[in-house]
């Protein structure tokens, strides 16, 4: 691991927990755009292992402080996961937006209505109502890490 990605990684854990407090309530779900942008974010710059690592740790965080829900994991973690694939495979940093509304959007609530919240929570919820919820939240939250990226590049301070 470099030290420069490790502390770009770590920045980027610091800034979704930082953020967390600006959430969407929805049923039994807190909905981040924040952590969405972090996703785009860390998928990009530092590759799909980072962002999935950045997602999880931040959940954890905000699990512990009682500013998230275990819905985080797999919305997080799986918009993390494809958007880094996307841009690992293609470089470009709309289809890793993309790939990061599909993940959370789509399959990351799936993953928590049929899995986590009826085994890990004890509870149900509608798929329509999260499958909006979450990707309300990721397309604002990608939007956002889109348009950092692009300020970051003409800062200086990430280069494609």
């Amino acid at each position: 691991m470099k030290t420069k990605e490790v502390a770009r990684a770590v920045i980027l854990v610091a800034v979704a927990v930082a953020l967390s407090p600006f959430f969407i309530p929805v049923g039994i779900s807190k909905c981040f755009p924040a952590q969405h942008m972090v996703n785009v974010l860390g998928a990009v710059m530092l590759g799909p292992g980072y962002a999935v690592a950045i997602a999880t740790i931040a959940a954890i965080i905000r699990n512990i402080l009682g500013l998230g829900t275990l819905l985080a994991f797999p919305g997080g973690m799986i918009g993390a996961l494809l958007a880094g694939l996307a841009y690992k495979i293609s470089k470009n940093i709309y289809l890793a937006g993309l790939g990061e509304i599909v993940g959370t959007g789509l399959l990351g609530s799936l993953a928590s209505v049929w899995i986590v919240a009826p085994l890990f929570m004890g509870k149900t919820m509608a798929l329509a109502t999260l499958m909006i919820a979450f990707s309300v939240s990721t397309i604002g939250g990608t939007i956002i890490g889109v348009i950092a990226l692009h300020l970051l590049r003409k800062g200086g301070i990430w280069e494609p």
